[in-house]
């Protein structure tokens, strides 16, 4: 790679072009009206403007962002992370604009952007997983059918959506008569949020500790596992404050959970 766009603005832009000059590798910005003199465009080689300042006409724009690209004869594309980062079709886009994407691909992105897929790949590859369910509970599904699925996970029992994340569309369930509520404000709030209102069930873990792996992979199959990050001070099942390493993971889990991570990434490939 000799030139990379980044398509995204502020502090993540800065530090991925920081690193690609350290590489001696040139880089593109792209610049909504509003930010033509941030600076993520001050600090680039050149810069494309890509739209008003609205990020949906800017930012969001994949034909914008794609044709920047183009323009700036760039050989790759780096999302950052918020925007566009996790969206299918801006990783298809780049494939077939003949842009090397650096992110997954975008069946990956799609397949794991399921909670419900993400929970089916886990299994395949032998990780093991929260008691649940394994598909999409859409609003055919009746509600006394949930509550059998209920039923059989047992309570507590936790409600949440299919799509999106940021703790959006999950509700708590502690027995059976608060079920048909949690469902609705679940459908509800995941309609509005990621314009999908399937929800899935999932066991209810009381003091559990949120965990994350990163990894690093390569569009030859390696795929190496970062220091986990611990998550576990949330607010509305938000995250508040991370810290790597997790204080509570000991070397054996901490080997544990990275092999795990590294099988679940590479059977989701």
């Amino acid at each position: 790679m000799k030139k990379i766009l980044i398509a995204n603005r502020g502090e993540i832009a800065v530090r991925v072009m920081r690193a690609c000059r350290d590489m001696g590798i040139r880089t593109a910005a792209v610049y909504s009206e509003c930010d033509r003199a941030a600076l993520h465009v001050r600090f680039a080689d050149e810069a494309w403007p890509v739209g008003p300042s609205a990020p949906r006409e800017s930012y969001l724009r994949i034909d914008a962002i794609v044709d920047a690209a183009r323009k700036a004869g760039a050989d790759a594309v780096h999302p950052g992370y918020g925007f566009l980062a996790e969206n299918e079709d801006f990783a298809a886009a780049c494939r077939h604009a003949g842009l090397t994407f650096i992110g997954p691909t975008a069946e990956a992105i799609t397949l794991m952007g399921s909670k419900t897929g993400a929970r089916r790949v886990a299994m395949a590859a032998g990780v093991p997983v929260v008691p649940g369910t394994e598909t999409a509970l859409g609003d055919e599904v009746s509600d006394a059918a949930i509550a059998l699925m209920a039923d059989r996970i047992g309570y507590p029992i936790m409600v949440k959506a299919v799509a999106g994340g940021g703790g959006k569309g999950m509700r708590v369930v502690a027995s059976a008569e608060g079920l048909s509520g949690a469902i609705r404000a679940a459908r509800s709030e995941a309609a509005a949020a990621f314009g999908d209102s399937a929800i899935y069930l999932e066991r209810r873990l009381l003091k559990p500790r949120h965990i994350e792996v990163q990894l690093l992979a390569d569009e030859h199959g390696t795929v190496l596992a970062c220091v986990e990050r611990e998550c576990s001070i949330q607010r509305r099942h938000q995250k508040v404050i991370e810290e790597t390493p997790s204080p509570v993971v000991s070397p054996a889990l901490r080997a544990r959970l990275t092999a795990a991570a590294v099988a679940v990434a590479t059977a989701a490939r």
